[in-house]
């Protein structure tokens, strides 16, 4: 059975940020902490260089739409210490950790990690783009899956589904000989067409 106590992680968080909400969440897979998005960066910069946490790889950034719920957002974050595997000096223990930060509706802003977690710019950029959650501070802060120009964020519970392109039918994927020694001979006749049109005239 997985172990999904946080608290000894919340002890060394709470000495570490004093001030800052720390609460421990249900989990069924692995330890998980709530903390409020006005220490984030605190905690989260703690998280990575506290030697008895030692989180240094963040494995993913996605986010929670629970509306009708108020506060109607979560961004969850994946950390994970890597233990002896990347530990320079005393390793503290490998195992992983959920970090989640709830953000009311009409504000969905938190601070970016990309400053103490490089590998956060492109999930945070998914997370922008899909639930419309505005990470601040962010460098580069554009949509990265849907073109620059479409409206809305897809991923939201209230998103209007539409249906703007015709389903596209079935087609085979797969040539049979024919068919394909049929498109070689096409494509040398073709070739062979181009050479002579093209070919500079004798002087």
């Amino acid at each position: 059975m997985p172990d999904t106590d946080a608290s000894a992680v919340i002890e060394v968080l709470r000495a570490a940020v004093p001030g800052a909400r720390i609460e421990a969440l249900p989990s069924v897979d692995m330890p998980a902490v709530l903390i409020d998005r006005e220490h984030l960066l605190e905690a989260m910069t703690a998280l990575r260089d506290e030697p008895a946490l030692q989180f240094a790889l963040l494995a993913d950034v996605t986010a929670i739409d629970r509306l009708p719920a108020s506060p109607r957002f979560e961004v969850v974050y994946h950390l994970v210490c890597l233990g002896a595997a990347y530990a320079t000096g005393p390793a503290a223990p490998a195992r992983r950790l959920r970090v989640k930060v709830p953000l009311a509706g009409d504000d969905p802003r938190v601070t970016s990690l990309v400053s103490i977690y490089p590998g956060a710019n492109w999930p945070e950029r998914e997370v922008f783009d899909l639930f419309g959650i505005i990470f601040e501070q962010h460098p580069d802060l554009r949509r990265i899956l849907t073109p620059e120009d479409w409206t809305g964020a897809p991923l939201r519970k209230d998103y209007p589904v539409q249906i703007r392109k015709t389903a596209q039918s079935w087609e085979p994927i797969q040539l049979s000989v024919e068919e394909f020694a049929e498109n070689i001979k096409r494509q040398r006749a073709a070739s062979e067409t181009l050479a002579r049109e093209t070919k500079p005239l004798a002087e």
